[in-house]
């Protein structure tokens, strides 16, 4: 069984790189998507908005799919459509044709964020240790890796389906091939019981085939100051992904060059608290790492708000990224830990604000920013953040016991950690 979950494990740590880097390609070449079908500024606000609508559709979805069918499967096939459609939206010449695909990302990515942390969560239990962490981070380096790509895509003045071609023919094979070892977890089990309880994706004799929420209700009332977390830390993050070069350079006076950087510092800083967060976890405990990296986000925002000069906005886009990453991956492990018997059903649920975050936080800071000041609207997301601090025991380990010296004896040998494999 140790190989089973040193498998899983490592499986599941590619399919969240393979995101990471498919969500990237596509975010960081929206100025060439609109130049190819010709879409206005006015229309293309809608179609930034249709794509976390629809993952938040594919969220609900799955959340009703998963009581009939293995997270494992339908992240087997939610993820190679969603990469299909990214080469659809390169490969079209119409309007009709990229909506489309848009669409079919959306509902794809809506299914295989959930399911993802499905299996992160359940595999989290049985190693009875921090690692949600650990998969975040080896998203964040996926999503280095597509940055990276389209740079070199718009560098080298490659169309679209030619910069997409070459990863998706590679990510799709290979994650087809690492879905054989997907693990789905048996709701509520935990210890020996919780190893005993994984299976590989292909199932097997006592393979279970009901998912999560059909042996327990979540009840929204105590799941909603993790859906809020989430939300506010989405919100954040939006800021930094879509406010930061025009901050930079419009407000602090920075180049523009120079104003391409703080994104970048961001997702690397982002990799590295995401790559150390496990570790402080289970020395510290989840609420002592929620509460630091909230204090750190926050602090981040106001040297961003206060900044006399761009290499001084620099340091809080820095501090942004170090305090934000811990906030979402131990979110999605506290829902699996406050509903043991119903845990794929809670991170479906919670998974929908990760987009509300992402819907709002883009134009609340621009209306602020145009009705006040861009350095006020940063106090903003600051504050809202700030509001984790208030609900950092729903981060408590209860029947889990995760971090600190509260971690549960290891019921495998399941070898070093590394970052998520």
């Amino acid at each position: 069984m140790t190989d089973v979950l040193r498998r899983g494990r490592a499986s599941l740590a590619f399919s969240f790189f393979a995101q990471g880097a498919a969500f990237a390609l596509l975010v960081t070449r929206i100025p060439a998507i609109q130049d190819r079908y010709g879409i206005s500024d006015a229309l293309l606000p809608v179609f930034l908005a249709a794509v976390p609508i629809l993952a938040g559709v594919g969220s609900v979805t799955t959340e009703q799919l998963v009581k009939r069918i293995p997270p494992s499967r339908l992240l087997r096939w939610s993820q190679p459509t969603a990469m299909l459609a990214l080469l659809g939206v390169g490969a079209g010449d119409r309007l009709v044709e990229v909506a489309v695909a848009l669409a079919v990302f959306g509902l794809s990515v809506g299914a295989l964020d959930a399911t993802m942390n499905m299996l992160g969560v359940s595999l989290q239990r049985a190693y009875g240790r921090s690692i949600m962490l650990g998969f975040h981070a080896v998203y964040s380096l996926g999503g280095i890796l597509g940055a990276s790509l389209a740079w070199a895509g718009a560098h080298w003045h490659l169309a679209l389906w030619v910069s997409y071609l070459p990863v998706v023919a590679v990510l799709i094979p290979a994650v087809l091939i690492g879905s054989r070892w997907y693990v789905d977890g048996t709701p509520g089990a935990a210890g020996a019981e919780g190893v005993a309880g994984l299976q590989g994706a292909e199932g097997g004799p006592g393979a279970a085939v009901e998912g999560a929420g059909s042996h327990g209700t979540v009840v929204f009332k105590l799941l909603l100051p993790l859906c809020l977390v989430m939300t506010f830390a989405y919100i954040g993050d939006s800021t930094v992904s879509n406010w930061s070069a025009k901050y930079l350079q419009d407000v602090l006076g920075s180049s523009e060059q120079l104003a391409t950087v703080p994104y970048n510092v961001y997702m690397v800083t982002t990799l590295l608290g995401r790559s150390i967060g496990d570790f402080g976890v289970r020395r510290f405990g989840a609420v002592v790492v929620v509460r630091l990296g909230t204090l750190v986000a926050a602090l981040g925002f106001a040297v961003v708000a206060l900044a006399p000069g761009a290499w001084v906005g620099m340091l809080g886009f820095t501090l942004l990224g170090l305090g934000l990453c811990v906030l979402v991956p131990q979110t999605f492990a506290a829902a699996g830990r406050l509903f043991p018997n119903a845990s794929d059903a809670a991170i479906a649920r919670l998974n929908i604000f990760n987009y509300v975050g992402f819907l709002v936080g883009s134009p609340l800071v621009g209306a602020l920013g145009d009705a006040w000041s861009y350095r006020g609207a940063m106090l903003v997301p600051m504050v809202l953040v700030l509001v984790t601090l208030v609900y950092a025991r729903s981060f408590a380990p209860h029947a889990d016991r995760y971090g600190g010296e509260h971690e549960r004896a290891r019921t495998a040998d399941v070898g070093p950690s590394g970052n998520g494999i």
